[in-house]
């Protein structure tokens, strides 16, 4: 019986941690979109801002040819998109 408890206290504090995470890399993915599409459009300073108004920090910017690619941090998560003008 108290090994039923324990197991399911457990599993109950896994899933609680799982989600959180999964929360957490949906909100850096966020992040890093919305900074490679003002990276792409205005520039590094424009990344890093809207990268923070997401809750994360640029790292990584590159940008070529109307073409901006960014790594952004969040937590201890870390998440990469890019984004091209038309």
């Amino acid at each position: 019986m108290v090994l039923g408890v324990v197991g399911a206290a457990v599993a109950a504090f896994l899933l609680v941690h799982l989600a959180g995470r999964a929360q957490t890399m949906a909100q850096a993915q966020t992040a890093a979109d919305a900074a490679a599409l003002a990276g792409a459009q205005e520039g590094r300073g424009a990344a890093a801002e809207l990268a923070a108004a997401n809750g994360g920090v640029l790292g990584a910017f590159e940008a070529a040819a109307g073409t901006a690619r960014v790594e952004v941090t969040l937590g201890r998560e870390t998440a990469v998109a890019a984004a091209s003008l038309p």
